[in-house]
């Protein structure tokens, strides 16, 4: 039996009727950009997280980007990020001339250490980027306190939690501005590149979206030096049907994250991930630990069970950012997750077989 990394099939499936309704409506209408299926999609997924705006991008990257330019971070700033995110979190704080400065993560949650911002603060710094990493919700009061006593703007990365929470409150709704991605295999996910900013205040929410639309309110008339990075029609229209589908589909991923955890509590030599007790997981992934990581995924991809490793190289150690002059071992804790960390099958519409599947693979390997 083969077991792909992720499958589209179930929810593709499910939806397929009120897609192609959606892509019709959309074709019929003549409106292909910025019209009233961007405006229905941001006041929707505005509501659903109970905040007052939220305004459709083009993708994450874009939302995290135009997020830290509102509030004016720019050359000279220093933003805090973890140390093992993926790289557009660094790439949104680069874009806009400041620097970013990596805080290292907790070993069991992956998320954050909200012990060790402090000790990065400096003059120089204007904000936090938490990263809501594979689903989990950063320890986010603690976070904020932090930036309150220290004067700074958090703006959460939201990319792969939408629907997480901490302490019942959502993911992408504590922060100043908060940028979420919509790429296809997200928890909500468009059928191609697309993303978000969600906030509660108005001005801000006023300036991402004249900054989306070449700095332009009004159509000719340009205000200030903008972007082309809109939310089009067609994504809005598909994430408006699939968005009514993400508390099931969370539900199931947990669901399946609670068979992975059963199955393999006495599979071998591996490190569950941990859960923080008042965070709202909803798994985007499931990653677990080893020490024998690449044998242990050239086994399972063997036996016809797809793994992906989130992520083998952490923003440090990459070339583009061999200028900040990071080295080998800077960052241990990062590092050891990347050379341990292996993503599990985790899609709404893995049946329980699937997962056993999996870990009775994973139990062979090392049992034999």
């Amino acid at each position: 039996m083969n077991i792909p990394f992720f499958s589209f099939e179930k929810m593709n499936h499910e939806i397929k009727t009120e897609i192609t309704t959606a892509f019709e409506a959309f074709f019929d209408s003549g409106w292909y950009v910025l019209g009233e299926r961007v405006r229905a999609f941001e006041e929707a997924y505005a509501l659903y997280n109970k905040v007052n705006y939220a305004v459709g991008l083009s993708n994450g990257l874009d939302a995290l980007h135009l997020a830290l330019k509102a509030l004016g971070v720019g050359p000279g700033d220093e933003v805090i990020v973890p140390s093992n995110t993926y790289i557009a979190t660094v790439l949104a704080v680069s874009y806009t001339g400041a620097t970013p400065v990596f805080t290292e993560p907790r070993p069991d949650t992956y998320n954050i250490d909200p012990a060790r911002i402090e000790a990065c603060i400096t003059s120089k710094t204007r904000a936090i980027i938490p990263v809501h990493l594979y689903g989990q919700s950063c320890e986010m009061d603690t976070i904020m306190d932090i930036a309150a006593r220290h004067n700074l703007f958090v703006v959460e990365d939201n990319a792969q939690s939408q629907g997480a929470s901490f302490k019942g409150r959502l993911t992408g709704t504590w922060g100043d501005i908060n940028a979420t991605s919509f790429y296809p295999g997200k928890n909500l996910g468009a059928l191609g590149d697309a993303g978000a900013v969600t906030t509660n205040r108005q001005e801000w929410a006023e300036k991402i979206t004249i900054l989306r639309n070449y700095g332009s309110r009004q159509k000719y008339y340009n205000e200030t030096i903008g972007h082309n990075m809109r939310l089009d029609e067609c994504q809005a229209a598909f994430l408006s049907v699939k968005l009514k589908y993400l508390t099931k589909w969370n539900q199931s991923r947990v669901e399946i994250a609670e068979w992975y955890r059963a199955g393999l509590q006495h599979a071998g030599n591996i490190i569950l991930p941990g859960c923080h007790p008042e965070a709202g997981h909803v798994y985007h992934q499931f990653v677990i630990r080893t020490e024998d990581r690449d044998k242990l995924q050239q086994f399972l991809n063997g036996h016809g069970i797809g793994t992906l490793i989130h992520y083998p190289v952490p923003p440090h150690l990459q070339e583009a950012y061999a200028s900040l002059g990071y080295r080998k071992g800077d960052f241990p804790v990062a590092e050891e997750i990347a050379g341990t960390c292996l993503s599990l099958p985790v899609w709404p519409g893995m049946t329980e077989g699937d997962v056993q599947n999996v870990c009775s693979k994973i139990s062979l390997f090392y049992h034999g």
